[in-house]
């Protein structure tokens, strides 16, 4: 009840004094004409800021403006992740780690990270990070309901102290009590970016500073599926369900320092540049799992979850990583030719416990940690003439580590509707650090490996056009490494859980075929996207489900003289049954198994989306078939995907 009274405390105050102001030409049609950057009355010689000078800049230099329309797209980012997750599974709780339905998204780096990548869907990535230039201060307020008490912010400001100088502040936070017992998420990410660049663009600076920190309580799933799948009303209220932990919890934080800037040689621009680069991204990260009691209770007997442990209680497992990266290159531009970059890195790494292990022999069986210094030399080349865009990189180590990375991208821009995009990767890549070493209290949790590089070889295409999205991706991999449940039958029986690394001998063959299309009849819509994916593998290790669909039938209009816009619509979403990963806190990864299917359920949503002026609010009825439908639907083994709720939230833009 609160959120539709809050509802009407912001919608119709708004759309009742709403009133027609005469807006010159000149100024931004936010595709209304009661819409304007400028909110407040300006002289009649004022000059009035356009979109185009509302900018977002990636590392690589694309270029968007900011968009305050509504549209369906928009609304799909209306999420934890402020992005459209198709293809990710969330589960039940917001703030939680996400199960990949479409293997394609993954990112691979040649460069061994800290790991724990389930925890990492929400961490923000130096690449991920975007830069700003703004005509006058922009601010953009975001807010989303969670699930129960707590809520989902994520404010930004950003200005322009002069034409060359822009700063932004931004900040994300979360706070979710879930469903279900010891389900907390408590998240907060801090962004502070600068660009600079001197007027004869001589000098070009992009630097950021993150602190990101991502709390999760763990409670390792329910230990009774029958008990949720079998309808009895007793288990509505999910507090009910036991969970195989209720004390645990696991944390991650990272502080990065980045700056990525370039120096013309020559005073003046002309056909023929040569420059001087220079990357630096210093960055440590810790991983924390705390479990206060050792053993569970389950069915008033006794359970050690993930074995047998060093201590009695008390379980504090840390991880600590620190990263120093730079890259120092020489370009060379020609307005015809294009820009050739010589580059020579320096990677160094140091992952690393408090403790040592020995053996029985008193010699150290697990060292305490992985330290990491590799140098690479390479090449790129940035092309753009007409039509065309591309960018090619090839790098490879000179130190003991084997290590390469080609990448090459390609653009064919047909007009402003119709683009074609190529991709090619052949990566050769380090494990992540997890993967050749862990330290837990946790006896069967401990590790030292040394694992072969993983291969990855992947050619991609995209289309997009006003018919049709389309993109196919075909990837081999091979060395692939993984996690898995290595318990044996009497922990089985004992319902323990051990996981460890481990590394696939042959090769993996993947297909994705993606399309995308929407039909439009008068202020009806409906809005496809499928994606087929097929795994060649000898065994069951790359688990993904074979069709992934999501269908919007929608109707939108203006109102109250075009004042107010509205979409509302049901969202449906189904994938295939198929060998989900599961999901294991104390590495924060998920591994194989093949004793449990999911998928093969409905899920839908039904919503209502609505613009005033530069403002957005969504109301949503999540999964509202849950409420009437046989419980059956899971985020991954022993973890029940998101049941019925009403959630709302509202996107807020000023431009001053």
């Amino acid at each position: 009840m609160r959120i539709f009274f809050f509802l009407y405390l912001l919608v119709v105050p708004a759309v009742l004094f709403s009133q027609e102001k005469n807006t010159p030409k000149s100024n931004l049609d936010m595709n209304t004409k009661y819409s304007s950057i400028t909110d407040t009355l300006k002289k009649k010689k004022a000059k009035i800021a356009t979109i185009d000078q509302y900018q977002t800049i990636t590392l690589e230099h694309d270029t968007t403006y900011a968009d305050t329309s509504l549209t369906l797209k928009s609304a799909y980012k209306q999420n934890y992740l402020r992005k459209d997750n198709f293809g990710l599974l969330p589960f039940s709780n917001i703030g939680q780690t996400y199960n990949t339905l479409q293997y394609s998204l993954t990112d691979f780096s040649p460069y061994p990270e800290l790991g724990f990548k389930g925890k990492h869907f929400n961490f923000l990535e130096a690449n991920q990070i975007p830069y700003y230039s703004a005509a006058t201060p922009f601010t953009e307020l975001f807010f989303n309901t969670t699930i129960n008490k707590g809520q989902n912010v994520d404010s930004f400001i950003t200005l322009n102290t002069s034409k060359n100088l822009n700063f932004s502040m931004a900040y994300r936070g979360l706070r979710s009590e879930g469903d279900y017992i010891n389900q907390l998420a408590s998240t907060g990410n801090f962004r502070f970016t600068t660009s600079y660049f001197t007027t004869d663009m001589r000098y070009v600076l992009k630097a950021h500073y993150t602190y990101q920190d991502i709390l999760n309580e763990e409670n390792g799933g329910i230990t009774t599926p029958e008990d949720f799948e079998s309808g009895n009303k007793d288990f509505n209220n999910r507090q009910r369900l036991q969970v195989y932990l209720t004390d645990a919890k696991s944390f991650l934080k990272g502080r990065r320092l980045f700056f990525d800037h370039a120096f013309r040689i020559n005073p003046k621009e002309g056909n023929n540049n040569l420059y001087v680069t220079h990357q630096f991204n210093y960055e440590n990260k810790f991983y924390e799992y705390n479990q206060a009691t050792v053993t569970s209770t389950v069915d008033n007997q006794s359970v050690n979850r993930f074995g047998n442990s060093y201590v009695t209680n008390g379980i504090n497992d840390q991880t600590h990583f620190e990263k120093l990266y730079n890259k120092a290159g020489l370009a060379y531009g020609n307005s015809l030719l294009g820009k050739f970059n010589f580059f020579i890195d320096d990677y160094r790494s140091n992952y690393e416990y408090n403790r040592v292990i020995l053996d029985a022999n008193g010699l150290v069986a697990i060292p305490n940690n992985l330290y990491r210094q590799i140098n690479n030399v390479g090449g790129q080349y940035e092309y753009q003439k007409n039509k065309w865009n591309g960018r090619f990189l090839y790098s490879r180590s000179i130190t003991n580590q084997s290590l390469s990375d080609l990448d090459a991208k390609l653009r064919y821009t047909l007009n402003d509707k119709i683009k074609f995009d190529f991709r090619y990767q052949n990566i050769n890549k380090l494990p992540n650090n997890n993967y050749n070493l862990y330290q837990s209290s946790f006896i069967k949790y401990n590790w030292s490996n040394n694992f072969k590089n993983e291969k990855i070889n992947s050619i991609s295409a995209n289309v997009f056009t006003p018919w049709l999205n389309a993109e196919v991706q075909y990837s081999v991999l091979k060395d692939h490494l993984y996690f898995e449940d290595v318990s044996n039958p009497a922990e089985i029986a004992a319902q323990t859980q051990i996981v460890n690394p481990a590394q696939y001998g042959n090769a993996i063959n993947y297909l994705s075929l993606k399309a995308s299309r929407e039909f439009k009849f008068g202020p009806f819509a409906l809005d496809n996207t499928l994606l087929y994916q097929k795994v060649d593998q000898s065994d069951l290790i790359l688990n993904v489900p074979d069709f992934v669909t999501r269908n919007t039938f929608y109707y939108s209009s203006y109102f109250f003289k075009k004042a107010l816009y509205i979409q509302t619509g049901i969202t449906f979403n189904y994938f295939t049954e198929y060998y989900g990963n599961s999901y294991n806190p104390v590495v924060g990864e998920f591994f194989v198994q093949d004793d449990k299917k999911i998928g093969n359920y409905a899920n839908f949503d039904f919503f209502v989306n609505a613009r005033i002026r530069q403002t957005r609010f969504y109301l949503k009825a999540e999964h509202f078939n849950a409420a009437f439908a046989q419980n059956n639907y899971y985020s991954a083994p022993d973890n029940p995907y998101r049941d019925f709720t009403i959630r709302f939230g509202l996107v807020w833009n000023f431009f001053q």
